[in-house]
Order: C-alpha cells, then structure tokens, then sequence
C-alpha cells in the first residue's frame, strides 16, 4: 500500500498537475502583496521569488525530466496566475498583454533550467550540485544588483544582496555536509553569475520590456 501510494505521489500528471497549481497559486499571491508594506512590494514584485520558488519545487521533485517540465509549467502557470489576478483587480493595462508575452517567454526559458536545478543541488552527483547551487544563489544577488546599480533603490538592494548571500551560504553548507568535494564552488561562482544575471537583466530583460 506504501510503495503504491508513493507511485501516484511520483505520477506525471501528479507532479505537473501540482506544479502548475502551485504556480498559479504564487502568481496570484504575489499581486495580492503589492502594496501592503514597501518591502514586501519589493519582493513580491521580483523575478527572483518566482525563480526560488521554481527551484524549490525542482528539489521536491525525484525525476529530473519531471523536475524540468516541471519547473517550465511553474513558471508560466505564475505568469498565468499574477496577470488573471491583475485582469480581475482592473489594472492590467493596453500594454499588459506585451508585459504578460516577455515575462512568459522568460519564464519557459528559465524555469525548466531552475526546476533543474534545484533537482541537481538536492539529487545531482558532483561538482555539478555546487553550480547548479550557484544558478539558484546568483538570481537574488543579480536582483540586489539590479535595485541598487539599474534603478537606485540602494536599501532594498542591500536587502536582496544580504539574502542572496545568506542562500549562498547555507546552500554551501547543505552541500559540504552532503559530501560535495568541491562544495565551495557555490560560493565562489554565486557572485560573478550575479553579476552575469544583472548585466542580463539590463540588457536582454529590460530593453523587451521598455519595447512593449
């Protein structure tokens, strides 16, 4: 009966069913949030809580195909979830359904690689689980980057650049006590892949955003 109920737990449809859920879920309350405190509009607004979130669903997941749709689903299931919410709250815009276009198009882009990431940090073999560890770590550095360097908003960005070093370091930790010979990798890579997220985010992100 436990090996039975772990298999419809582990089952395709169950795991894409409950991802995609679960993105509408975050898409939705992340719109609900904006407003209710500066930092927590901060955060709620970020490209950085979706793609932790995505990661974190990709380290639940035991395939790694699996954890990859997954991780897509995830991504445009939020895009789905925050732009229906900003539809039913009347601010979703003549320009909005541009703004929805880029963000879904960057969400099928990067979700699959969090959703793989999250799987390789907790499933993976090698050195490997310490730079996927630094893929997850760089998108928060990059954000806190992005607020202090693109936009000058420098106290949220202190705050984004402390939690992304923080998710550096126990993330670090997580995979030194796994036994990862170079774990150390994670640490060293998070702030050059930061910076590599930002100059993305400035150039390639913005500019389709600015043309929408």
């Amino acid at each position: 009966m436990a090996s039975a109920t772990a298999f419809r737990r582990d089952a395709p449809v169950v795991v894409l069913t409950t991802t995609t859920a679960f993105g509408l879920l975050l898409g939705s309350a992340t719109y609900g949030l904006h407003g209710m405190t500066p930092l927590l509009d901060r955060a709620t607004n970020s490209a950085s809580t979706w793609i932790i979130w995505t990661a974190a669903a990709g380290t639940l997941i035991r395939s790694r195909q699996l954890a990859i749709w997954g991780g897509a689903l995830m991504m445009l299931a939020t895009c789905c979830g925050y732009y229906t919410a900003s539809t039913l709250g009347g601010t979703f815009g003549s320009g909005g359904l541009g703004t929805a276009a880029v963000w879904s198009v960057a969400g099928l882009a990067g979700g699959p690689l969090l959703g793989w990431a999250g799987w390789t940090v907790r499933r993976g073999q090698g050195d490997m689980r310490a730079v996927t560890g630094a893929v997850i770590t760089m998108v928060v550095l990059g954000e806190g980057l992005w607020l202090g360097l693109g936009l000058h908003y420098w106290g949220d960005a202190a705050v984004f650049l402390a939690v992304g070093a923080l998710l550096t370091a126990l993330v670090t930790a997580y995979l030194a006590r796994g036994g990862v010979q170079r774990y150390w990798l994670c640490a060293a890579l998070a702030p050059a892949g930061g910076l590599v997220f930002y100059l993305a985010e400035k150039g390639i992100l913005n500019d389709l955003l600015g043309s929408v």
